[in-house]
């Protein structure tokens, strides 16, 4: 399973450990990322993924993950999650 947030495509970074002596070494900084199930209120369902803890708070801060996907790139999104975009536009213009 890849370290990458299913909505905003967020993954490892790199960087140094740095010592009290000032010795560097590589190492990575890891997304927070959350096993959640997600409500959509067009499809009536939940919809489970891997995404971080700040893409969390967006959808909340955006209203849900219906109205999250309808303003979300399609290049960020995962391609299970690009299927979810398409099905909850497919379901929104037919009601």
């Amino acid at each position: 399973m890849s370290r990458v947030c299913e909505l905003t495509g967020k993954g490892p970074m790199t960087g140094n450990n740095v010592s009290h002596a000032n010795n560097k070494t590589r190492r990575r900084f890891l997304p927070n990322l959350n096993d959640v199930t997600l409500q959509s209120e067009t499809l009536g369902r939940g919809i489970k993924m891997r995404i971080s803890a700040s893409a969390l708070r967006s959808v909340d801060h955006r209203g849900g993950l219906d109205k999250f996907l309808a303003k979300a790139k399609d290049e960020e999104l995962s391609a299970r999650v690009l299927k979810v975009k398409k099905e909850i536009a497919k379901a929104a213009a037919s009601a």
